[in-house]
């Protein structure tokens, strides 16, 4: 046949390279013919076209393209396809010569190429390329922004930083077992101890005082049980070099950006100098109430001599009266034994005036009871007498029952001795005939006293500043017995104040808190 004819031209044609030929035959084989060197014999195989493209041609290209096999006059051979492609198609061919003469596999989309199909690759292409400029240049614009945020938040933190490394306070954060999971310079200068020393450190704590190590760990275990609820205390803390400092501890919630409760933020303040101020001060005030005493005493010292000099000169008449029955033999019991007890109760008398001063001269340190107001107005109001007939003043006492006060009884007595005195001086100089009153009333929840006298009254321009220091309505007047006054009632937690009395003169006014609000029991 012819194509017998052209296989047997090929294989001369080739004879001499021993590789072999191919050649298309009638109908969708095609044939593959090789002769040995040497040999006259050729060793031929036919395969099937359509079957080559089956197997060779995957199904998903068949599905979009039709794929034909071609010979040299552009007949169709084999095919993959699953229709016939629009003529106007995008296609492409691929030569097969060599292995088969002529032959050409070409691949068409079933699909027209439109104008617009045309250019919509290219469009495309050029949207993708701007997107992906414009994703290009928002990255970088979200980069800039990052950057520039991660520089703000670094510069916050550096801020923030150097404000808690700045502060005079100590900072310290726990967790709720007690852990140190942070602290501040100030702390650590506070405690002389290094951070590293501290952080994720448990308790005990290396600065926890040895005595308040029981009392720290109640407390730790009673902020546990108590909620997010603030707290402050006192406490003492030892340095690293041993010495050991009173500090003032705030306990706040420490709140994570989640709103848990993570532990407690403490700010941890050295109260140690101003204790140490607070007791320079009560020393200076006490040392300053003594020094008022000794002038209240010393401007009495007359009166005092007059009031001592009665019972020591009736002592004296009872003792030479007694002698005398007991020389002349006359002793008769009952006359003596009244001689003797009169001679002991002025003696009595003599004791409780002395005693009387020595405590107001004493340097002591204030010691507070629950006191009954009325024995000490009473007995005040009776050391006042004799100075009050010298300058011609009457005193009356109008008691009434009133709540027992926490306080110190020489404090308050050497109050009303002020308020008195200056009372009663006030009306010897206007010439006042009427009394001078010392009332005892119950007030809420607390006692009033009113010395209340008949004298020419508090002047407009020093009625403001009447309670400061070396303010004196009187021309020889040191102006310190009125600021004393108001120091005792401020150490008691009372309110001194004045006013004018109706129909002339000045009441001063002192209300202080009742024993039983401060919790104490009265005695």
């Amino acid at each position: 046949t012819r194509a017998d004819e052209e296989l047997a031209a090929q294989l001369r044609r080739a004879e001499a390279r021993a590789r072999p030929v191919y050649a298309l035959m009638d109908g969708q084989t095609v044939t593959m013919g090789l002769r040995p060197q040497g040999s006259d014999e050729v060793i031929t195989a036919t395969v099937s076209l359509p079957l080559m493209l089956e197997r060779h041609i995957p199904w998903w290209i068949a599905e979009q393209y039709a794929v034909w096999l071609l010979d040299g006059s552009d007949t169709v051979r084999a095919r993959r396809s699953r229709g016939t492609p629009e003529p106007e198609g995008p296609s492409h061919s691929i030569s097969f010569d060599p292995p088969l003469p002529g032959a050409v596999l070409r691949i068409t989309s079933y699909e027209g190429a439109a104008p617009f199909a045309r250019a919509l690759l290219p469009a495309a292409i050029a949207g993708l390329a701007a997107f992906a400029i414009l994703a290009l240049l928002a990255l970088y614009r979200n980069a800039q922004r990052r950057r520039a945020a991660e520089l703000r938040l670094n510069e916050e933190m550096a801020f923030r930083r150097s404000m808690e490394e700045s502060l005079t306070v100590g900072l310290r954060a726990k967790d709720h077992a007690g852990r140190v999971l942070y602290v501040n310079s100030a702390f650590c200068k506070l405690v002389g101890w290094n951070a590293e020393d501290l952080v994720g450190h448990d308790q005990p704590m290396p600065y926890w005082a040895p005595d308040r190590i029981e009392e720290t760990l109640r407390r730790q275990r009673a902020l546990a049980v108590g909620g997010a609820e603030p707290q402050a205390f006192e406490t003492r803390f030892r340095r690293s070099d041993g010495t050991e400092i009173d500090v003032q501890v705030y306990e706040a919630p420490l709140i994570d950006a989640k709103g848990m409760h993570r532990g407690w933020m403490g700010s941890i303040i050295d109260i140690t100098e101003a204790r140490r101020a607070a007791r320079l001060a009560r020393e200076q005030e006490e040392s300053l109430a003594r020094t008022g005493r000794l002038v209240t005493l010393g401007e009495m010292a007359s009166t005092l001599a007059h009031e001592l000099n009665q019972p020591l000169a009736a002592i004296a008449s009872y003792a030479a009266g007694a002698a005398n029955l007991l020389r002349q033999e006359r002793a008769d019991p009952a006359l003596l034994s009244s001689a003797l007890a009169k001679l002991s109760h002025q003696a009595d008398r003599a004791g409780q005036i002395i005693r009387r001063i020595q405590d107001l001269v004493r340097k002591r340190e204030p010691r507070f009871s629950a006191l009954d107001l009325a024995t000490v107005v009473r007995e005040t109001a009776g050391f006042l007498e004799a100075d009050a007939r010298v300058r011609g003043v009457r005193i009356a006492v109008d008691v009434a029952p009133a709540p027992l006060v926490l306080a110190d009884r020489i404090l308050l007595e050497q109050l009303l001795i002020n308020l008195m005195r200056n009372g009663i001086e006030a009306m010897g100089e206007a010439g006042a005939v009427d009394a001078l009153t010392v009332s005892l009333r119950p007030g809420p929840a607390r006692a009033v006293i009113e010395v209340a006298d008949r004298g020419p009254g508090i002047a407009p321009e020093v009625a403001d500043r009447l309670f400061d220091a070396f303010t004196s309505t009187k021309a020889e007047g040191m102006g310190i017995g009125l600021n004393i006054c108001r120091t005792i009632v401020e150490m008691h937690r009372g309110r001194l104040t004045h006013r004018p009395r109706e129909g002339g003169g000045t009441v001063f006014r002192v209300a202080l808190p009742a024993a039983a609000e401060e919790g104490v029991a009265a005695e």
